[in-house]
């Protein structure tokens, strides 16, 4: 099995589309893709476990009401036997002040105020009965009237309620799916650059795929054969192996955008990756220190096979310098070369690939 570097660059940057969008809810390209495939029953499950959620919360509501009736009904009772109590009580309190005789004036004129505030207080508490009681039932009440409301209300709009229930978490995963839906390019792309990692890691050990490879320049490139000047490259996969590099870009691309895209922008995208790849391989300070045997280098470099990889329909078009594959024909056309370099060799030219695109940044002059 090849040996592997990097994520695949589709699938970093859909991470990173997906995070800025507050998407955090898959961790996999197949959840995604999963979550594409099943919106419409997803959408009806929602629907349903609300639906069921406010049927639910209906049947709550009903046992609620009737265990507060019951409660309000028992609070009530408590209340007025308290009051009465204490009424009664204040009646008797009266009654013994009454039986007793003052001789003294002094305690007469005090027994008369007692005998008026008691008079007073049963005058209050039987005036703020129907009050007093009021208030103490009065939460259990309000809450009564809060449920019933909501009671009557799921009973005779039912459709209503679950619209209601549904609002916010329906429009979350229409969110999600508009936002996905933009990042479709994106997912086709990682869904066939995943395809051609499977299909390279069936290589021996002896060859190293890096994913990704990505880099700028302190100073623009000049490219002679495009007249142009190459400030950054980026290709989805560079392959090592005996017979030597294989910088390869990956296009899931459907019949009808073949009919409808150009190759020429990835012909040309590849082409300008080869010249700067071969340019800092085979420079004299990548000779030195990549320690290439002689009879393997001088005179002869080492050689950058440009291939584009169609996951689906391969088109007819055919391209100098720039082989055009299918899947199914990627390992026979690498498998074809004569191996060139001996495992350190390759080993050594891979390690110096992983350090420029860890570096992210070349200084050149």
């Amino acid at each position: 099995m090849s040996k592997t570097y990097n994520k695949i660059g589709s699938l970093t940057t859909l991470k990173l589309h997906l995070k800025e969008r507050n998407i955090d809810d898959f961790k996999s390209l197949k959840e995604v893709m999963d979550f594409q495939s099943s919106y419409t029953t997803l959408r009806q499950e929602l629907i349903l476990h609300h639906e069921n959620l406010i049927e639910q919360e209906k049947n709550t509501l009903k046992a609620e009401l009737q265990s507060l009736d019951n409660l309000i009904d028992i609070q009530r009772q408590q209340a007025e036997r308290i009051l009465k109590d204490e009424i009664n009580e204040l009646k008797r309190q009266l009654s013994r002040l009454t039986n007793q005789t003052q001789t003294n004036f002094f305690h007469r004129l005090a027994g008369d105020f007692r005998h008026w505030n008691y008079k007073r207080k049963i005058q209050l508490k039987e005036q703020g009965f129907d009050n007093n009681v009021k208030n103490s039932i009065s939460r259990l009440v309000d809450s009564y009237k809060v449920k019933s409301n909501r009671y009557q209300f799921i009973s005779s709009n039912t459709g209503a309620a679950v619209t209601q229930s549904v609002k916010y978490p329906l429009s979350e995963l229409e969110r999600k799916k508009s936002a996905i839906d933009r990042l479709n390019s994106f997912i086709y792309g990682a869904l066939g650059e995943q395809k051609v990692v499977k299909t390279l890691e069936n290589l021996s050990d002896e060859y190293y795929l890096i994913n990704d490879f990505d880099i700028s320049f302190s100073s623009a490139i000049y490219y002679r054969q495009g007249n142009d000047y190459i400030k950054s490259v980026q290709i989805d996969h560079i392959l090592v192996g005996p017979s030597g590099i294989f910088l390869i870009e990956t296009k899931n691309w459907s019949k009808k955008s073949l009919e409808n895209v150009s190759l020429h922008s990835p012909v040309q995208q590849i082409r300008r990756t080869s010249f700067v790849l071969f340019k800092l391989l085979n420079n004299e300070m990548s000779n030195d220190h990549l320690c290439i045997d002689r009879h393997h280098w001088g005179d002869i470099k080492i050689p950058v096979k440009n291939l584009i990889v169609f996951t689906g329909t391969k088109p007819k078009e055919e391209f100098q310098y720039v082989k055009i594959l299918t899947l199914n024909e990627l390992l026979e056309y690498v498998n074809y070369f004569t191996p060139t370099f001996s495992g350190d060799e390759t080993k050594r030219i891979a390690d110096f690939i992983l350090r420029i695109n860890k570096q992210k940044v070349i200084q050149t002059r």
